[in-house]
């Protein structure tokens, strides 16, 4: 493969550094640029121990190098096809772009394979007996966060919102009246603003909680710590473990993106069919990824098959 050399002598920093800025300008989230820039630094890592040491830069890669590395991902690291692709897209990605830059003839990760997956179960949702042990559960969360953490988790469930929206909610960003109301998210991903709806069950939620507040600017963030510090995703992450674990869940393992699951989940049981509305309301850019939501769980085809009139030895 023939090279065209870098103009600036800083070298791989430098590249990486504006495959990053590249990045920013396409509006990617920043766990998005985050994820593709680790998968390049653990490319990088690689490349290295390979080569015994010896820093190669960027530029010199070959496609055997990258199929090695991809080889190395699946044989020797066992990942999951949904991480190999990813570090192939990632690595795609780069190389695409070195190359239309200028700093190389040709794209050595063009023809890079993605791994093929057998096809994706729904995800994992908590059942109503669940769902009802996680209200009970928040309601008497101690250091007097009950309605707070009341609030969290029911608009979770009730809108899907991922955590890192509910983060960046504002006073004015919610909208309450007797029979209707609204959450606007600013910036969901692909930083693509949403307004979703928010039901009775929601409203009345977020309004116990909002009597608990002074005086407050529509700008303040709306949760916070019992330090009256804002929340940060990791801060959301632990209390709903936290809940989780005094509820006694333990058949499936919960974090916050199951209650987004679990809204997803519930939405299409009562609205079935609704595939483009429930694609609007959860933010997605594709109804591809919405129709994961359709396919049976693991317990439904094992329920279905306890059914069978050939189980001939079932209850």
């Amino acid at each position: 493969m023939r090279l065209i050399t870098a103009a600036h002598s800083d070298g791989d920093e430098y590249l990486i550094e504006g495959f990053r800025v590249a990045l920013t300008e396409k509006d990617l989230s920043s766990a998005t640029i985050n994820a593709y820039l680790h998968d390049l630094k653990v490319f990088r890592e690689w490349f290295v121990w390979i080569h015994e040491g010896k820093s190669i830069p960027l530029v010199q890669v070959e496609t055997i190098d990258l199929a090695a590395f991809r080889r190395h991902l699946v044989q020797k690291k066992s990942l999951r096809p949904a991480t190999v692709n990813r570090r192939v897209q990632s690595l795609r990605l780069f190389f695409g772009w070195l190359k239309n830059k200028g700093h190389l003839v040709d794209n050595p990760a063009e023809n890079l394979r993605y791994m093929r997956s057998s096809r994706r179960q729904r995800p994992l949702s908590l059942k109503q007996s669940e769902v009802i042990s996680l209200l009970r559960a928040a309601a008497k969360s101690p250091h007097r966060m009950a309605k707070r953490n009341s609030a969290l988790v029911q608009l979770m469930l009730q809108t899907g919102l991922r955590v890192g929206e509910v983060v960046a909610l504002r006073h004015e960003d919610l909208k309450s009246r007797d029979r209707s109301g609204s959450v606007r998210v600013r910036e969901g991903k692909g930083r693509k603003e949403r307004e979703v709806p928010l039901n009775t069950t929601g409203r009345r939620s977020l309004g116990d909680y909002l009597d608990t507040f002074g005086p407050c600017s529509p700008t303040d963030l709306l949760f916070h710590s019992k330090r009256g510090t804002p929340l940060s995703v990791r801060s959301i992450q632990q209390a709903i473990a936290s809940i989780v674990t005094r509820a006694g869940i333990n058949r499936i393992q919960v974090s916050a993106h199951t209650l987004r699951h679990t809204f997803a989940v519930n939405y299409l049981k009562s609205n079935q069919g609704k595939l483009v509305e429930l694609s609007t309301v959860m933010g997605h850019e594709s109804l591809d990824t919405t129709a994961i939501y359709t396919r049976p769980s693991r317990e439904d085809l094992s329920e279905d098959l306890e059914r069978s009139p050939l189980n001939v030895l079932g209850d």
